[in-house]
């Protein structure tokens, strides 16, 4: 019964002595992680003061291989993801901050960690649950972390976050390629107002927008849309038989015609009369000929439509 006290009272002092390099080792961690503002660049020795068994903290490491040498295009894409998600743990509350680390391992600064590791390729991430104190497991083994692939930061710090004392405080970057579309579609627009504003007031402007769809419309496109009707015939023909028979490119033959015929007669009651007397004159003469012209185009046009037509105007 004597052996065991004596036993405690022989061990206090290694007891002591171990939580006190425990407590240095976690001091000196904690000014590697301020002094990076991120993930702690590892090597050897430093992988072993991070992961000592006897620790009250635990510790999130991404395993990689930078070099270019080494040709590791993941390696270098996930790192971003990585340095992002340990910059975004500063932010934590010391208190917590404090027992949980983020770090980096690069295989050209600890080969023999890889090798003990059994790791082949990277980037691998590992997280090293505290072994001991109020945030302890009770395993000292570490958890990997298998993320599908096409991850981002947001995806790797709720993964991390199930292993620290709080949830990493990880915020969206601020999209500068989106708010510079956005502010250049904006003056786009303003800049398109501006000189559209007097367009869009202009009487002219809507009559034209008024009656193009009047003239298409009326030229037979409903028919055609309706009826399924090819745009044109065998052949390259346009113009189909009969009546009840219409081709689309009749549509748009059709609609010049009404479109000509039509501003003829807006010339002759628009335009003429603010012209001096003799200009009146010619310009009627001018209008009546070309309107007779065409209206005798567009009669031609329906007679070879409807053979047998018996009625012709000039042509």
């Amino acid at each position: 019964m004597l052996f065991l006290p004596v036993l405690a009272l022989v061990s206090l002092p290694l007891i002591y002595a171990l939580a006190t390099k425990v407590d240095d080792i976690h001091q000196e961690l904690i000014a590697l992680a301020a002094a990076a503002g991120g993930p702690i660049k590892l090597d050897s020795s430093s992988f072993d003061l991070l992961t000592t068994p006897h620790r009250n903290w635990s510790a999130s490491i991404e395993f990689t291989a930078l070099h270019p040498r080494r040709k590791c295009v993941p390696c270098k894409e996930l790192h971003s993801f990585w340095n992002a998600v340990a910059k975004a743990w500063m932010k934590a509350p010391q208190a917590q901050r404090d027992h949980h680390f983020f770090a980096t391992l690069d295989f050209d600064d600890g080969p023999s960690v890889f090798e003990t590791l059994n790791l082949e390729s990277g980037p691998v991430f590992y997280t090293y649950p505290a072994t001991q104190g109020p945030h302890a497991t009770g395993t000292s083994a570490p958890s990997r972390h298998d993320l599908p692939s096409g991850f981002g930061a947001a995806e790797l710090a709720e993964d991390l976050s199930k292993h620290t004392p709080v949830p990493i405080p990880l915020s969206a970057p601020l999209d500068w390629a989106r708010w510079l579309a956005t502010a250049a579609g904006l003056l786009t627009f303003a800049v398109f107002l501006r000189f559209a504003v007097p367009i869009l007031k202009s009487r002219r402007t809507w009559a034209l927008v008024t009656v193009l769809p009047i003239l298409i419309l009326t030229s037979g496109y409903m028919f055609t849309r309706i009826s399924g009707s090819a745009f044109a015939g065998s052949n390259g023909r346009w113009i189909a038989r009969g009546p009840r028979n219409q081709f689309g490119k009749e549509v748009l033959a059709v609609s010049v015609f009404y479109g000509m015929l039509s501003s003829l007669f807006l010339i002759l009651i628009a335009v003429i009369p603010y012209q001096s007397a003799r200009c009146q004159r010619v310009q009627i003469y001018l209008c009546c000929i070309v309107f007779m012209l065409v209206y005798s185009v567009l009669v031609v046009f329906y007679r070879s439509k409807n053979r047998g037509y018996p009625f012709r105007l000039f042509l």
